[in-house]
């Protein structure tokens, strides 16, 4: 199922639907609808009740050199770099993977709803003065904010980091994010059970999961 996001109703209705299970791409909203199959679920972290596990913590810990920048959702030529070797390492066969740069311009920029680019780089010699990274480019997360919570629409880092677990940082960082904007939850798009891709959504409790009888919370995987 899809619909437009366009016009003046576009973040209402972008809320709407991201309650029911729907995610965003550029201007359209959908959700997937097979006849025999459920298995693509909608997980939201519940932010107020989250404690990082050590595990976390170290993770945090090992990028304590990134500073992550919220700016306007405006593409650059050291974004889409980046873009593209995230795509070779880990999507090299994927729909995504002839993407140019102005298919990833378009990515970033058609929106119609309220949205931030996260831009996490190195520490540079005046960071202390502007608490902004003027380092290398690591990591970039798209990001919708909504009347309930913000959104990981997409993120790609760095792959010669995989070691430093940059995705699950990213979602560490947004949880606190959320956090300070008073927004009670963090929106992870769809989980499968029994996907190694995406069984790291289900380290961050509690959460819920929509399922037939809508969201249902989840505190132990």
């Amino acid at each position: 199922m899809f619909t437009h996001l366009i016009g003046r109703r576009a973040v209402t209705l972008n809320d709407t639907l991201s309650q029911s299970g729907f995610r965003r791409s550029q201007t359209i909203a959908y959700r997937p609808a097979c006849e025999t199959c459920r298995a693509c679920v909608s997980v939201r972290v519940c932010v107020d009740e989250f404690v990082a596990s050590r595990n976390l913590r170290r993770i945090v810990a090992l990028n304590a050199d990134l500073i992550g920048t919220a700016q306007p959702p405006r593409p650059s030529t050291d974004q889409y770099s980046l873009f593209r070797d995230y795509l070779d390492a880990r999507h090299g066969e994927g729909g995504m993977a002839d993407m140019s740069i102005l298919d990833y311009a378009t990515m970033i920029e058609d929106s119609h709803v309220e949205t931030n680019l996260i831009v996490y780089r190195d520490h540079g010699p005046d960071t202390a003065i502007t608490g902004e990274g003027r380092g290398d480019l690591r990591a970039v997360c798209l990001t919708d904010v909504l009347a309930d919570g913000l959104s990981m629409v997409y993120s790609f880092y760095d792959p010669a980091l995989e070691a430093r677990s940059l995705g699950t940082y990213m979602i560490l960082d947004h949880i606190e994010r959320a956090r300070s904007l008073g927004l009670p939850h963090l929106y992870l798009g769809y989980w499968v059970e029994g996907s190694r891709k995406m069984q790291y959504k289900a380290r961050f409790l509690p959460q819920e999961r929509l399922g037939l009888n809508g969201w249902q919370r989840v505190e132990r995987d």
